[in-house]
């Protein structure tokens, strides 16, 4: 079964800044088998590194931050999901920052992973409590069954402040009720001295990095100690 590990840098890095951070990362990080490594960095830099990333076997895909709701057509702004089919693997859905900043709906999020789906582009749908049975009723069950799932408590998210591994426990048991077949990855203040603890529980097929992925030298620890869970 795969692991994963994702590295979603928000609005963080200028183009100069994603180029060096990838160019270290390349160095210091050897593929691991049956580990997927996913950056998810601005869509401006999507083209750029995905140049990089094209010139050798790096074992790195890359991933949009999000996704149009809408396809192609007359939507200023938007980025469809055509647009980037060519150039990442995977699309981030539905992150609670999504959700509470720019008042995502359900239903909106739903759009997406359709988007999403018709180009093979693999969404990973971001969940948290107590709204995940809401958060997937818009789904078709097929649906659920081609993303990857991404749990992360609110209280966590941009914060320095870990959740006990029991409780991130507690919400995956509930998840592998809701996405029986879908990997589900845990993301919220991971960092290097918690991601071993994380990799511990039982049906976790990975994480979701954000402040200490903006380190290069800091995320490859964790995508090792990922690797050797």
């Amino acid at each position: 079964m795969s692991r994963y590990v994702v590295a979603n840098w928000k609005s963080h890095k200028t183009l100069a800044e994603a180029g060096q951070w990838l160019s270290r990362f390349l160095e210091l990080y050897k593929p691991q088998a049956g580990v997927k490594v996913i950056l998810a960095p601005a869509f401006p830099f999507l083209g750029p590194l995905q140049q990089m990333l094209a010139k050798g076997k790096s074992g790195v895909e890359l991933a949009s931050q999000d996704i149009s709701a809408f396809p192609l057509g007359s939507y200023t702004g938007a980025v469809a999901a055509a647009m980037i089919q060519d150039l990442v693997g995977y699309s981030l859905v539905g992150h609670s920052e999504r959700r509470r900043w720019f008042r995502e709906t359900d239903q909106e999020v739903a759009n997406k992973v359709h988007e999403a789906l018709a180009v093979g582009i693999t969404p990973i749908i971001c969940v948290d409590q107590p709204y995940m049975q809401s958060q997937f009723a818009a789904l078709a069950d097929q649906e659920v069954k081609e993303c990857l799932v991404g749990y992360g408590p609110v209280e966590a998210i941009g914060l320095d402040m870990s959740p006990a591994v029991e409780r991130v426990q507690e919400a995956i048991s509930q998840l592998h009720i809701l996405a029986p077949d879908s990997p589900i990855l845990y993301g919220g203040a991971v960092h290097g001295e918690n991601a071993a603890d994380y990799m511990q529980i039982p049906g976790l097929s990975g994480l979701m990095v954000a402040t200490a992925s903006l380190d290069p030298e800091k995320f490859v620890e964790i995508c090792q100690q990922v690797a050797a869970s």
